[in-house]
């Protein structure tokens, strides 16, 4: 089982991306996050895969 709070840098090693996006992502309002202390930041892995939004495919 994974855990529910995860760290930016865990975020962005799980899902490819930079831990700037992720950043960028918290900053303009698309992900969610939880400040622990003055300079700990963690993510809810709900609100992680909320912000992760499938691209639609057309079949044929």
């Amino acid at each position: 089982m994974s855990p529910e709070w995860l760290s930016q840098k865990q975020i962005a090693s799980e899902f490819g991306i930079s831990d700037r996006t992720v950043r960028r992502m918290i900053a303009d309002g698309r992900l969610p996050a939880h400040r622990v202390g003055p300079r700990l930041v963690r993510i809810r892995r709900a609100d992680v895969l909320h912000a992760v939004t499938p691209i639609p495919t057309v079949t044929r």
